[in-house]
């Protein structure tokens, strides 16, 4: 039964019929509210281009649109807003999804011109009276975020829970903390420009947001035939310009990736990518390596229809992903999945084959329509100091190996390992790890040329190596190793005052005057790695050309100037397991154009 007030509210606004109305005087020339949404500011400098402004926007008033001098590069698409106010309504949903803070809004509100065309103009580019106008409506304070600013914490083991075990210490995200996470993206794309591979990321992360896995992997095998292995050692560099991560956490684009993977069993993956049946052309091609590169070549030319063989040196396909990242970051069970998948479109792997003895390149180019080789950087690089010929002096990519080959890995007491980058990281976990278990306790110290602010190792690395009880010490160059009675007593090292000169090329500078000494009975070297082309045969030698590092010369799909020889991976560009992905994709694409005459 409706109440009496129910029933006469209607009637209350009679009441206002006879107040005298409200008239403003020359509205043109009142002084707006201090926060009144009046006409656009933006701070070009600040602004990366993302276009969340772009697509918040219901009233398709703001185009994103190239600007003379500002150019495209990594974490800026070099485009920015342009508003059309004859569409705009104000709302300042535009200032609000802002993942810089660069969009404001003036509490300018007059602007008279006979030319409609004016009333469409870039913020910032286009110089205007209210530029500097200090009022006007910015996003509100903290509490008033359109998407989080923190990132969902990654579970993983405590160091007094791994630092005696390689059991794997990242355990991945629930469903609840994968959706979650997913939800931080505005899907602007700027991570996808960064990515070697262009993976499709802001799709993928919409189908975990959507509860569509499915769909989630049909996208990571578009551009990634390895997601269980780059879900976990990526180097992420997209997440580096995130566009959320410049007032916040960045989004942990890596784990999203590997939870898609980690909840598919791998018997689906063939309904799933639909690659039950397919069609074969008749060539053949030989890989050789089987580390990312060619592994993701093997797997795009597949897909194409070609028979291919990879012929692996090693005991078990992987390169280096196998044989030099400890299990604790990328367990075996994760790497032979994805290596499994490639396997059953009909690639076959060889192990124990070694390319320049079991069968030479000519051979290969004899049996087979065209040679890919990413054989990765598998030889340690020597700082040849004096001592360094001395047996207890070691590289760390050989103990990788060892470790994983279940050889038995010497590990005294005190170690001191040279290097700064992920390779010395590793070594030193590792090595860690084994001390903590023959002797209860962690004596080992790394030590680099950088300063820690410039180590080229993975921040989460250098914390987590610490955590498990190592010693990181950067900013000191190697000068000797102290050597008595035949053992190794420690390191003598010179304070590094800089690596780089001013066209940042290596050339370090030292203070003599501060030295110091770092005790251990065993050291190992970490400086990087070279590469392996003893394969390579006179014929094939003579006719390649090589750039002025020594490296051999490749076209945009990674095609030698001896045309049925492509190359890619670590030899070629990288470091790192997503670029040699992208370049085995690309040479899988020319490896197709070549052998169909469409090359150019």
């Amino acid at each position: 039964m409706a109440r009496i007030k129910d029933i006469i509210s209607p009637f209350t606004a009679w009441k206002n019929v006879v107040k005298e109305p409200v008239t403003i005087k020359e509205p043109l020339i009142r002084e707006a509210a201090p926060r009144y949404r009046g006409f656009h500011k933006n701070d070009v400098d600040t602004c990366i281009g993302c276009g969340t402004c772009e697509s918040i926007c219901q009233n398709a008033a703001i185009d994103m649109v190239p600007v003379e001098g500002i150019e495209t590069k990594n974490g800026d698409s070099g485009l920015r807003p342009r508003i059309d106010y004859g569409r705009c309504c104000w709302c300042a949903l535009c200032v609000d999804v802002c993942t810089t803070g660069s969009l404001s809004m003036s509490n300018h509100f007059k602007w008279v011109d006979s030319d409609p065309d004016v009333f469409r103009f870039i913020p910032g580019v286009d110089k205007k009276e209210w530029d500097n106008e200090p009022n006007g409506y910015k996003k509100p304070g903290p509490n008033y975020e359109l998407y989080s600013k923190e990132r969902v914490h990654m579970p993983e083991l405590k160091p007094e829970e791994r630092d005696k075990s390689f059991i794997e210490i990242v355990r991945g995200y629930s469903k609840e903390q994968a959706m979650k996470e997913a939800d931080r993206c505005v899907e602007c794309g700027i991570c996808v420009a960064t990515c070697p591979a262009h993976m499709g990321i802001p799709e993928y992360i919409k189908a975990i947001r959507n509860d569509d896995l499915n769909e989630g992997l049909r996208i990571l095998y578009d551009t990634n035939p390895l997601p269980e292995i780059c879900g976990r050692i990526c180097t992420h560099k997209c997440e580096t310009v995130c566009s959320v991560g410049h007032q916040g956490d960045p989004l942990s684009i890596r784990w999203l990736k590997r939870y898609i993977a980690d909840q598919q069993p791998a018997e689906n993956y063939k309904e799933i990518l639909e690659t039950e049946n397919i069609s074969k052309n008749g060539k053949r091609i030989a890989i050789v390596g089987s580390g990312p590169a060619g592994l993701s070549a093997a797997h795009y030319l597949a897909l194409m229809g070609y028979e291919c063989t990879i012929f692996e040196k090693l005991p078990l396909p992987g390169g280096m992903m196998r044989y030099g990242i400890p299990e604790y970051r990328l367990p075996y069970d994760a790497l032979d999945k994805d290596i499994d998948y490639i396997k059953s479109l009909g690639v076959e792997i060889k192990c124990n084959v070694t390319v320049g003895k079991d069968i030479t390149l000519d051979e290969l180019h004899q049996q087979y329509d065209a040679v890919f080789a990413g054989t990765g950087l598998h030889v340690g690089r020597s700082t040849r100091i004096p001592g360094t010929d001395h047996p207890n002096v070691y590289q760390a990519v050989d103990l990788l190996r060892d470790v994983t080959m279940g050889k038995e890995v010497p590990a005294t007491e005190s170690i001191v390992v040279i290097g700064g980058g992920n390779v010395a990281m590793d070594i030193t976990r590792t090595l860690a790890r084994i001390q903590n278990q023959r002797y209860g306790k962690v004596n080992i110290i790394t030590t680099s040329l950088e300063s820690e602010e410039e180590m080229p190792a993975d921040r989460e690395e250098i914390i987590e190596a610490r955590e498990e009880g190592a010693t990181i010490i950067p900013g000191w160059g190697p000068v000797k190793i102290e050597i008595e009675n035949d053992k190794i007593k420690g390191l003598h090292v010179v304070k590094c005052v800089s690596v780089f000169d001013e066209n940042r090329r290596f050339n370090p500078k030292f203070d003599e005057n501060q030295t110091n000494f770092f005790v251990g009975n065993m050291v190992v070297e970490s400086i990087g790695q070279g590469m392996d082309l003893s394969y390579l045969p006179e014929s094939v030698k003579d006719n390649l050309k090589l750039d002025n590092r020594g490296r051999i010369v490749v076209n945009d799909y990674f095609q030698s100037s001896v045309s049925w020889l492509f190359v890619g991976g670590d030899i070629i560009q990288g470091p790192d397991v997503i670029h040699g992905i992208a370049n085995g994709h690309k040479a899988a694409i020319g490896i197709d154009k070549f052998l169909k005459g469409t090359s150019k």
